[in-house]
């Protein structure tokens, strides 16, 4: 079945999910949506992603283990996967993309499981020729894009990054919210090397491009951005701090993680785990609206140092999930088209080029032209 379409999004009935199916219609690629149930994944699809009537799909139920996700990616050549917290969900994916020669791209921007990734994964799939790479998503991409565009000037070492959106977390991201603040660290890029952020420092006051009133910020488990620009000879340093613009959502945040980790502190790794998936379900049980463009804006701001030079890229945007869904989409339409520009570990930018990215978020409308002022 599989042979027939070569792109398999795996949680398709989740929120990001199916706009990941609604983007690859957009690219009339066939794909699978799969999941743990035909019921849900029917219902998601049927109600959920715009244009569904004229797409090349086909819905496939499959037990979440190595063997059965094997047998469901053989014959296919690209994995979008969705399922999180992917720490905990994500080991079983990979291991059956390797199994099956399949690229594997995700949304995490959970820095324990890129590490984890890029040590044991990373090498077995650059020796196959596949791409590996996690976190293809807008509050990680985007502002990656913005990086990369400072970086083309020459002598910038420094990487201050800010990521802000409108609207709330998903389900899925609020229990990997949780998750990865009771069962991970969280680093930033100083000197080439991982340094723990403070876990109690509390939220961050941030002068962010286009208002006047401090934002709320955190580092958000470090993101993905160290990661990825630890194997960038031209950078040396990088710290990140993100999110909502609402302002009372911002200040509940760390109430709530503080309450959930000392409810949970002396738990058994499977029953923390549930116990935090019980509480996030508290605090976000309902599939958000469909994003408002005037409501869900994004805002990525990079300021690039270096000893003698100075830049700055803005790139306003809206939609974040959108963003996010028409990213993995057009990884698969590259992917299923030529080789990646790196096979192994990479983010979006090294496998396809950032200049690329940006241009297809451009001509869909989800970001503008970016700002970018630079003093050398």
């Amino acid at each position: 079945m599989s042979a027939k379409k070569p792109v398999i999004v795996y949680g398709a009935s989740g929120y990001t999910g199916r706009l990941v199916c609604e983007y690859l219609r957009e690219y009339n690629i066939p794909f699978i949506a799969a999941g743990r149930s035909t019921e849900k994944l029917n219902a998601a699809m049927k109600a959920n992603v715009a244009g569904i009537e004229t797409a090349d799909y086909e819905v496939v139920e499959v037990p979440h283990t190595v063997s059965a996700l094997t047998e469901l990616f053989n014959g296919a050549s690209v994995v979008l996967n969705t399922v999180g917290p992917f720490a905990k969900f994500g080991g079983e994916v990979v291991q059956a993309c390797w199994a099956s020669r399949c690229h594997y791209t995700d949304t995490t921007g959970e820095q324990d499981w890129l590490i984890t990734l890029e040590q044991e994964w990373g090498t077995k799939f650059a020796n196959a020729g596949l791409l590996l790479a996690p976190g293809i998503a807008q509050m990680y991409t985007t502002g990656e894009i913005a990086a990369q565009l400072c970086l083309e000037t020459p002598g910038l070492d420094t990487l201050d990054i800010a990521v802000f959106w409108g609207g709330s977390p998903t389900i899925a991201s609020t229990q990997t919210i949780l998750v990865n603040a009771a069962m991970a660290k969280a680093y930033y890029l100083e000197q080439n090397k991982y340094v723990e952020h403070q876990p109690d420092a509390g939220l961050y006051n941030l002068a962010i491009p286009g208002q006047h009133e401090l934002a709320l910020a955190l580092p958000w488990g470090g993101t993905s951005h160290p990661v990825w620009f630890k194997r960038d000879p031209r950078v040396a340093n990088v710290k990140v701090l993100g999110g909502v613009f609402n302002r009372a959502l911002m200040l509940g945040v760390p109430q709530i993680v503080a309450a959930a980790l000392e409810a949970t502190k002396d738990m058994n790794p499977d029953d923390r785990y549930a116990a935090l998936a019980q509480t996030a379900a508290g605090v976000m049980n309902t599939m958000p609206p469909r994003e408002n463009p005037r409501v869900n804006k994004s805002m990525d701001s990079v300021h690039a140092s270096g000893p003698l030079g100075r830049a700055h890229c803005i790139i306003y945007g809206n939609s974040n999930y959108k963003q996010t869904g028409l990213m993995q989409a057009y990884a698969a339409a590259h992917l299923l088209q030529q080789p990646p520009k790196r096979v192994g570990f990479a983010s979006g930018c090294q496998a396809f080029g950032h200049h690329e990215l940006l241009g297809q978020l451009r001509s869909f409308g989800l970001v503008s032209k970016p700002v970018l002022t630079v003093h050398d």
